[in-house]
């Protein structure tokens, strides 16, 4: 089973790169914001739980979300493989997913992670500011603070993978098929 992190500050492109190794590999997409929002709709005790915290203003606990992702990988087990977006964001997610698949007899292949500088970075996200509405892609100085939160708490999760010789690193500038070849590049060497 082929299962990667995509991974990269906002703006790097990771929807737009996710979406064409979905295509490309078949791949499924587990977004821990589309699994909250899922187990939510659908009544489930996770999604009970994680509901009554979010209204409380909390934060959904990892075991939680953890939860969540075993019950899509249990309920996809013919899959091709899985791409994680969004998780892991800490060290401590990063070893319970690895604890997770262990269990079913997986782990993740490669954490593909694409390098934009800071100035192209803020360029595109006013650029997306422009055409969707989020008012957090339209004022510089929250997305240089983005930027910055990314570049500080996602640096030890890179480092968790470089450790386990599964971190990738890809130019995440050109044009976007160019990216996507680099990544096809790391993925296929991954199979």
């Amino acid at each position: 089973m082929l299962n990667l992190v995509l991974f990269g500050p906002p703006g790097a492109g990771k929807g737009t790169q996710s979406q064409k190794l979905i295509d490309q590999y078949q791949l499924i997409h587990l977004s821990t914001g589309d699994l909250l929002r899922g187990e939510i709709s659908q009544g489930t005790a996770l999604g009970i739980e994680a509901k009554k915290l979010m209204d409380e203003g909390m934060l959904v606990p990892d075991a939680v979300v953890i939860g969540m992702i075993s019950n899509k990988l249990d309920a996809n087990k013919d899959a091709k493989g899985f791409i994680f977006d969004g998780f892991p964001r800490t060290v401590a997610q990063a070893e319970a997913l690895d604890s997770l698949l262990a269990t079913k007899g997986e782990s993740i292949s490669s954490m593909i992670a694409l390098e934009v500088d800071d100035e192209e970075l803020e360029h595109r996200l006013l650029l997306r500011g422009k055409d969707s509405g989020r008012p957090d892609d339209a004022n510089p100085e929250v997305i240089r603070k983005r930027i910055h939160e990314y570049n500080n708490k996602t640096a030890p999760v890179a480092q968790f993978y470089q450790a386990q010789n599964k971190y990738k690193s890809v130019v995440g500038t050109g044009s976007i098929d160019e990216i996507f070849h680099s990544i096809c590049v790391v993925v296929d060497l991954c199979k």
